[in-house]
């Protein structure tokens, strides 16, 4: 997958005498087993850089299963792999385990995935970064144990298609890490996601595949990037999804022959991109697309219906980002549409959604004004809806009447300022709490006029990178970064996150 948001043949006897020395080193490895993924799994990407907490967002968004994007080493050269190749992020229950933890308790779980376009085009993939096979399993066996997960993602592209050392080197510790887990009673799914033509894999992703049967490792999916062609064509893209995945059927059915139809789409998964992609608005990506995803994906049986990224699932924002389907719509309307995949079935759970209107204003100093929260029914039948707010600085609150509805009912917030706010642009969220996920809304607030004390740090700019030291200003607060960052907003990644907060200006 395209990382440019923080900002895209060994002989069986061989292979059996490595699988072997390779389950001594390892031991005998702890015997428990992650409950195994659905047969039919919606798992959008979650880009793990932002900040962002991955078990709010799926509680908010309902996508039970995300794909958290990326494992990559630091160097190239390296055999240690972290969390967007940053020191700071290792693979470690403090890095991720309370958040996985959490939506595994809920019935869901995460796919790591490794790799990703800069990692494939800067050497930092794993298997392109390490040449010892067996470090490449211990780092594969350390993620499935540390978090307890059934599935491991290889996000192969670019550049680091056509290495085919690290190809083969990957697939050789794909396998060893297979003989390991059935040695120990763990069932480890395996999904390459690879970039497609309109009509299924160059001929560099059929190779990859190829060497994997080589090499006796087992393949469960592959996930096709059904977006980002680079054809300079204009795109029906659902059509071309539905074109691309038979071309991915019909090379899966030679290189699997004994495999049924059946079995052959149930190998199959599809990654979309909301909106307009980073090609552009040729390649856009709509609602109605999404919809006939849905139910060409339900008719095939296909394994895992994806779509990068799940901090993009919001329309009404100018452009496409990293943040931003950059087509009109709400937030989670992507989500909404394709979370029911993953029970397999038409049915829809109950899920509601949240907004304010309006969603922005501008208040003097000393004066207050008013939004409606409305909530509605997306799914199922309606249900209680808490709702809180948060984001307010000081000099400024923000109440909610009442604080209680069923979905479909409205709420009230006011927003009341003094003279001693600090004049700015702040952002409050309203959310939504129901018995089965969490929704939310924000207020964008703006105050002229406010005699309070003024932050001397320089504001907070997405785009910028921030080193440890560095201070910032943000709603009427100072932080200062604890180490390298980048479009990680203050206030969102928690007390062990990148930015501390000194305290009200």
């Amino acid at each position: 997958m395209r990382l440019l948001r923080t900002l895209r043949a060994a002989v069986a006897a061989t292979v059996t005498a490595a699988a072997a020395v390779s389950l001594t080193a390892f031991g005998a490895g702890p015997a428990q087993a992650a409950t195994p993924l659905p047969a039919h799994v919606f798992a959008p990407y979650f880009e793990a850089w932002t900040g962002d907490s991955p078990a709010a967002l799926s509680a908010q968004s309902g996508a039970k299963h995300l794909t958290m994007a990326f494992l990559q080493t630091a160097t190239s050269g390296s055999c240690t792999a972290y969390w967007n190749g940053d020191t700071g992020m290792p693979i470690a229950q403090s890095t991720f385990g309370a958040d996985i933890k959490t939506i595994q308790g809920r019935g869901g779980d995460v796919i790591p995935s490794f790799g990703g376009y800069t990692a494939d085009t800067t050497n930092t993939e794993i298997a392109d970064s390490c040449t010892d096979v067996n470090q490449i399993a211990e780092v594969y066996k350390k993620v499935i144990t540390t978090y307890d997960i059934s599935r491991l993602d290889m996000d192969i592209e670019v550049d680091a298609l056509d290495k085919t050392a690290g190809i083969d080197r990957r697939n050789k510790a794909i396998k060893l890490v297979q003989d390991w887990a059935a040695a120990n009673g763990r069932k480890i799914e395996i999904s390459y996601t690879l970039p497609t033509t309109t009509h299924g894999l160059a001929e560099n992703g059929v190779a990859l595949l190829r060497n994997a049967v080589s090499n006796g490792t087992r393949v469960d999916v592959v996930n096709l990037m059904t977006f980002d062609y680079y054809d300079n064509a204009t795109h029906n893209m659902a059509n071309d999804t539905e074109t691309a995945a038979q071309g991915l059927y019909n090379t899966l059915a030679q290189l699997y022959p004994g495999k049924t139809p059946t079995q052959l789409w149930g190998m199959i998964g599809v990654t979309e991109m909301p909106g307009i992609d980073d090609f552009g608005a040729a390649e856009t990506f709509t609602l109605a697309n999404a919809n006939q995803v849905y139910n060409w994906a339900v008719s095939k049986g296909i394994n895992t219906l994806s779509f990068w990224a799940l901090q993009r699932d919001r329309g009404n924002c100018g452009a496409s980002s990293d943040s931003c389907s950059g087509i009109p719509g709400n937030q989670w309307d992507f989500s909404h549409v394709f979370a029911p995949f993953t029970s397999g079935t038409t049915t829809p759970t109950n899920d509601f959604s949240v907004q304010t209107t309006p969603a922005s204003g501008t208040v003097a100093a000393g004066s207050s004004t008013t939004s409606t929260v409305s909530t509605a029914v997306t799914a199922g039948s309606a249900q209680t809806v808490n709702l809180t707010v948060s984001g307010a600085p000081a000099g400024v609150s923000a109440s909610l009447s009442p604080t209680s509805v069923t979905a479909g009912g409205s709420s009230t917030l006011a927003i009341t300022t003094t003279s001693a706010a600090v004049s700015g642009t702040y952002t409050l969220t309203v959310t939504g709490a129901g018995p089965s996920a969490n929704h939310s809304a924000t207020y964008t607030l703006t105050v002229t006029g406010g005699n309070g004390h003024q932050c001397t740090a320089p504001p907070w700019a997405s785009g910028t990178v921030y080193t440890g030291g560095q201070q910032v200003s943000y709603q009427g607060h100072t932080w200062k970064a604890k180490w390298w960052t980048t479009g990680e907003t203050p206030g969102t990644t928690g007390q062990w996150g990148v930015w501390q907060d000194l305290g009200a200006c």
